[in-house]
């Protein structure tokens, strides 16, 4: 066991004390008809700069990160995926909303 993984206590003298760890294990990916993904343009704290986001994916960071590389390719644009959200870099609402319909998700335009 790794010493990052412990939790509360840092080291003990009983040969027979067990040691608290983070249970860091993943929900298991919604099917595509299950997931209700939200597409924001957002343009804070960006220089300006609007970018697409995706949130609202349930499921494992490979899946995600998966789905985020298939987006990327399919708009021709750069991105990024962290914190649970996809990043496209500029205004690709539209395309996104109709390839992820294409793909069986439940899709929703939010903000402006």
């Amino acid at each position: 066991m790794k010493n990052k993984d412990r939790v509360n206590v840092v080291y003990s003298t009983n040969p027979n004390f067990k040691y608290e760890s983070l249970d860091a294990s993943e929900p298991a990916t919604l099917a595509p008809a299950q997931q209700n993904l939200k597409i924001v343009l957002d343009k804070k704290q960006r220089a300006g700069k609007s970018v697409t986001l995706i949130t609202g994916f349930i499921g494992k960071s490979d899946d995600l990160t998966d789905l985020g590389k298939k987006l990327k390719s399919k708009c021709g644009v750069g991105g990024t995926v962290k914190d649970g959200e996809i990043l496209l870099q500029g205004d690709f609402r539209d395309k996104i909303f109709e390839l992820l319909t294409k793909e069986g998700y439940k899709v929703k335009k939010a903000g402006g």
